[in-house]
């Protein structure tokens, strides 16, 4: 669900940059709305893709002196990490709800879509719903035993097994 909305998010951002520009170029003209509309969509892609990239591991993150602990340290560490994370997300969410109520108790529309903005809004406390979701998924993990921490990408390692992949392939061309 996630890989689909982040795919409809890009798609619909693009081509709505693209005819934007198109329009605004090639025929003087264009929609009024459609910075407004790719600032939110760009905004809710950043809340989902955050949530994302915890799922698949691609955050990146500082573990080296964490890498060197016992397992079971590094469980304590991560479970120290994760509920951070988790009540810097709650802080967030809580800010969010008030702020989308208090959109939703004035009644403001956007300032160029015939939207009301709480409605637009709504993502921001999803979003970090859906983090304080992951967090807690990764804790269940951590206390059970079937992870240490975070899944953090590593990108030296990412470039040695590149550059192995490179030389694999340019040593069979020559043989």
């Amino acid at each position: 669900l996630e890989e689909a909305l982040l795919a409809l998010l890009l798609a619909a951002i693009t081509l709505l940059t693209f005819a934007q520009v198109v329009l605004r170029y090639a025929f003087n003209s264009g929609f009024i709305w459609a910075m407004e509309a790719t600032t939110y969509m760009f905004g809710w892609a950043m809340l989902v893709g955050m949530c994302y990239g915890i799922r698949v591991g691609s955050h990146i993150g500082v573990d080296i002196l964490v890498r060197k602990l016992t397992p079971h340290r590094q469980r304590i560490v991560g479970l120290a990490t994760v509920l951070l994370a988790a009540g810097y997300a709650a802080i967030l969410l809580i800010g969010a709800w008030n702020y989308v109520d208090t959109m939703h108790t004035v009644g403001i529309e956007a300032e160029d879509l015939p939207v009301a903005r709480w409605i637009l809004l709504l993502p921001v406390p999803f979003g970090f719903a859906l983090l304080l979701a992951r967090l807690a998924l990764i804790a269940r993990d951590i206390l059970r035993g079937r992870r240490t921490g975070f899944d953090l990408a590593d990108e030296a390692q990412d470039y040695v097994d590149q550059f192995d992949e490179n030389a694999d392939r340019g040593g069979e061309r020559r043989a």
